[in-house]
């Protein structure tokens, strides 16, 4: 038997086409006489359509057609998930708009620019509304309706009925009032989609290629809003230049542009430009959050509060369901916590809908819970990374079922943090932090801790995948998934050249295509190594047992004495020169008139649930503002590891989007609901010169819920960067008196801060929540008898 190559760090087989420009994305695809789209996108932010005039429009040269809601009859837009159906969107806005870059009417004409100079001549009229900017003053009773027959602004909510107060008994009480903020996603390829329409003689009548996450699902819903069977339409998505969560599947955009080619019979695109990219993806995070920790003086925590609110933006789609779905179910975390009492409020606002951004609710649990505990550690004077110890679910507890009804299967959390800090040399950067306190120097020291625990394949689920061999000896696999930038390829192909003894370069490689591959749940919630990589090894291994059996018989041998030779022949054990090749085993298998083929669909029980620490350092120039990440060390353990070198590529993305939304990305209106960062010159997103390098590495404990023992890693790295480096950043203040910066933490609100510290002017961050939240059985503030209030 060959040594594995599971485990080892294999370089990436997808990256030589994607180097060499071989690779093709939607907008390289060779359509001859495709039809270009252009939107007609609304410039305010609330408004009732009066009227739309497409005359002028219709009229110029290259312009094939004008779509409204009035012309072009469309069913409403469901996407991915809905919170409340009272509050839905139209592919096209029909009698009002509800945030800057709404889609109003599409132009589709010969050639792009004929688009554009059609979509600057169709003439919208408004009547202009009050808009709402703020999720917490969309609560309010007299903020401006988004949907009048709703009623409210509140898309949704949880109704919690705590049998006590879990700060009840709390010897400590700390508190805290938290923004998440709204970040882009920024994929370097926007939104794209090519539509082929077909006719009756065709195989399909529609072929939809398309950059997303998930060609089945996209299918799904492309047959369900065109009511075609499915079975007609076929959906490919070609490489896919990144997605972080905001290419789900089908977006408004692609219903109008599929509805163009069918009626026109013509093919038709849509490329996103970066500019309506940054106003029309759905934006990721934003949640206010309030939070309150009881604590006893040693640092045992008695009891948690959380009052949530989700900013769902103009439509409430999935990122309205974040607060109430992944932010409730790790609240907890990694922690003990005797009771909790969790309320969610989804409220919809004048901006852009909110969708998933890599973690999806997750990093918005691990934000608030890593900040409160080290308000709390600084309350009672307890190092941060001690008062974590203290209160670790410990190892031999799993699987651990929290207050949520979360089931953890398995962890070693002080074993992460332990590493964490031995990596980054913690006790010599407190003795710096301190001499450099003693001198008075202008650029002070930070060191920030997280631990968190996230879940991934959440909801458990399944996932397709089929493995063959050829007459000529290449193995192939189907699989069910859809990478865009991950190292599925690679990842796969290492199972079935490892299980079978074949080279890399023998394994081929399909996937995103709903004609190829017959079903698939695409790629989300870092779920495809651990569902679709065992998949393909059940898989594998089926073929691998059949293999034996036909080797059996060419040998005249019991199948079980069939072995994998260290030259990748099966042969008689003990017997090395009996060896067949794969070639002629699959010919075997082809006689019989059954290819050596298998396909397996398997299904997980449930979720995994990956964990890790990180230990952010920075430097704070305390007359400028300026914050500088120094060392970033994180320890993610998301099982048993496939390919450290995939794992490790995972990590850095990550890192670096979280250290971004923790010192400089969030999108900005103004009270109007005008977008004040919807270009990159405006809305700060980082380059490699603004980040330290990283120290990204692992521990490994294995998941029980699959043969790999895999949990995901795709979104680990932004979950536990972004608390550490806000911590970081507040340590370096902390003994100036501050207690607290929101994110993010931007030179300017970092300086303003020092100067209200040293004024002695610091505003206490809490205040009191939204009273819808009473209306939803908040109980008030918390418990005032015998317990120190801090409020910070």
């Amino acid at each position: 038997m060959p040594g594995s190559i599971l485990g080892t760090a294999v370089r990436r087989v997808e990256d030589p086409a994607l180097l060499t420009g071989e690779a093709s994305f939607v907008d390289d695809l060779p359509l001859d006489s495709a039809l270009e789209l252009v939107f007609v996108r609304s410039p305010i932010a609330h408004a009732r359509i009066r009227d739309i005039d497409i005359e002028a429009a219709v009229a110029m040269p290259g312009v094939v057609a004008v779509y409204t809601a009035r012309n072009l009859e469309l069913p409403p837009y469901e996407g991915l998930m809905v919170v409340n159906d009272k509050c839905v969107r139209m592919p096209l806005a029909a009698e009002k708009v509800r945030f800057v870059g709404d889609t109003v009417a599409a132009v589709v004409a010969h050639t792009r620019q004929e688009a554009l100079d059609g979509a600057e001549a169709v003439v919208v009229e408004y009547d202009e509304l009050p808009a709402v900017i703020d999720p917490e003053a969309a609560l309010l009773p007299d903020a401006p309706l988004q949907f009048e027959e709703l009623g409210t602004n509140r898309a949704a909510g949880t109704r919690p009925r705590p049998a006590d107060d879990p700060l009840a008994g709390a010897e400590v009480v700390v508190r805290g009032r938290f923004e998440n903020q709204r970040i882009a996603v920024l994929p370097m390829e926007g939104n794209a989609i090519a539509v082929v329409p077909g006719s009756e003689s065709d195989d399909y009548d529609v072929t939809v290629y398309v950059s997303t996450q998930m060609p089945h699902g996209t299918a799904t819903r492309a047959s369900s809003a065109f009511e075609l069977p499915s079975e007609r339409v076929r959906v490919v998505a070609p490489n896919v230049g990144g997605a972080f969560g905001g290419k789900p599947g089908l977006a408004p955009e692609h219903v109008v542009v599929i509805a163009a080619a069918r009626r026109l019979q013509r093919p038709a695109k849509w490329i996103e430009t970066r500019s309506e990219n940054l106003v029309a993806m759905p934006h990721g995070r934003g949640q206010v959050q309030y939070v309150e920790l009881g604590c006893t003086r040693d640092g045992t925590i008695t009891g948690l509060r959380c009052r949530i609110i989700g900013d769902a933006g103009a439509y409430a789609g999935f990122g309205g369901a974040l607060a109430l779905g992944p932010t409730r179910m790790m609240a907890q975390g990694v922690y003990r916590i005797p009771k909790i009492e969790f309320h969610a409020v989804v409220a919809l606002t004048n901006t852009t809908p909110m969708g998933a951004f890599r973690g999806a609710g997750r990093p918005e649990a691990a934000a608030m819970l890593e900040r409160i505990i080290d308000m709390a550690a600084d309350e009672l004077d307890i190092d941060p990374a001690e008062l974590r110890r203290r209160n670790f679910i410990q190892p031999t507890e799993f699987p651990y079922t929290t207050l949520m009804r979360t089931k953890y299967d398995s962890g070693d959390y002080d074993r992460a943090l332990t590493e964490a800090l031995r990596i980054a040399g913690y006790e010599e950067l407190r003795a710096e932090q301190a001499a450099r306190r003693a001198r008075g120097d202008r650029q002070q020291l930070g060191i920030g801790v997280s631990a968190y625990v996230e879940v991934t394949a959440g909801g458990g689920g399944g996932e397709y995948a089929s493995v063959g061999i050829d007459t000529e000896g290449v193995a192939t696999i189907h699989v069910g998934t859809s990478a865009h930038g991950q190292g599925h390829a690679t990842a796969f192909s290492m199972i079935v050249a490892d299980r079978l003894g074949l080279p890399l370069e023998r394994v081929r490689f399909v996937q995103s295509d709903t004609a190829s591959v017959p079903r698939g749940s695409g790629t989300g919630g870092s779920r495809s190594l651990q569902l679709g990589g065992t998949a393909v090894w059940h898989a594998t291994d089926a073929v691998f047992e059949r293999a034996r059996e036909l080797a059996a018989e060419l040998l005249e041998a019991n199948p079980d004495d069939i072995v994998l030779t260290d030259d990748g022949r099966l042969g008689v054990a003990g017997v090395p020169a009996s060896g067949l090749e794969w070639p002629r085993v699959a010919r075997a298998a082809t006689d019989t008139g059954a290819p050596l083929v298998a396909t397996y669909d398997f299904v997980q029980e449930g979720a995994t649930f990956p964990f890790g620490a990180h230990v952010a350092v920075v430097a704070v120039d305390t007359e400028t503002g300026r914050v500088e990440p120094m060392q970033h060390v994180a320890v993610d353990d998301c099982g048993r590891i496939l390919n450290p070198l995939l794992v490790t590529g995972q990590q850095h993305g990550g890192i670096a989007q979280g250290i971004a939304q923790a010192l400089w990305e969030q999108y900005v209106y103004d009270e109007d609901g005008n977008p004040l960062t919807s270009t990159l010159a405006d809305y700060a997103m980082p380059s490699a010169a603004e980040l330290p390098s990283f120290v990204a590495t692992n521990t490994e404990t294995p998941s029980p819920l699959n043969e790999l023992g895999a949990k995901g890693i795709g979104e680990s790295g932004t979950i536990g960067s972004t608390p550490a480096v806000q911590n970081a950043v507040i340590d370096a203040l902390s003994h100036l008196g501050v207690r607290h910066i929101d994110l993010p933490c931007t030179p300017e609100r970092v300086w303003r801060t020092i100067e209200a510290a040293r004024a002695g002017t610091l505003p206490e961050s809490w205040r009191e929540p939204p009273p819808v939240f009473a209306a939803e059985g908040a109980e008030g503030a918390g418990t005032e008898a015998a317990a120190a209030h801090v409020d910070i």
